[in-house]
């Protein structure tokens, strides 16, 4: 699923769900559509693009940003951010940050 917005969007949707307006915590799960799949692209940053992570190491990811890893994981996979295979999970989509040279 491919929802494209704007880098204004994306700041004020996430305002609206990390805590303290720019946290790493979820204050809430939007239901779906372009908040949640915003929400979802800025988590699946914690994942390196190429590292296979084992669920448990997802999991321990995941548990600072919302207390239901088990969902959060389920979204990531359903909305096309992590794959997942033989108990390995690994970054398949959203943006890759890049950091300009010094």
């Amino acid at each position: 699923m491919e929802i494209v917005a704007s880098q204004h969007e994306r700041d004020k949707i996430l305002r609206g769900y990390l805590t303290d307006g720019g946290g790493e915590r979820l204050s809430s799960m939007p239901r779906r559509g372009r908040k949640r799949q915003v929400v979802l692209e800025h988590v699946v940053q914690s994942f390196e693009p190429g590292r296979r992570y084992t669920e448990i190491e997802v999991n321990r990811t995941l548990r600072p940003v919302w207390p239901d890893v088990a969902a959060l994981r389920r979204y990531l996979v359903d909305h096309g951010l992590l794959d997942r295979s033989d108990g390995l999970y690994w970054r398949c989509g959203g943006p890759v940050l890049v950091e300009p040279d010094a």
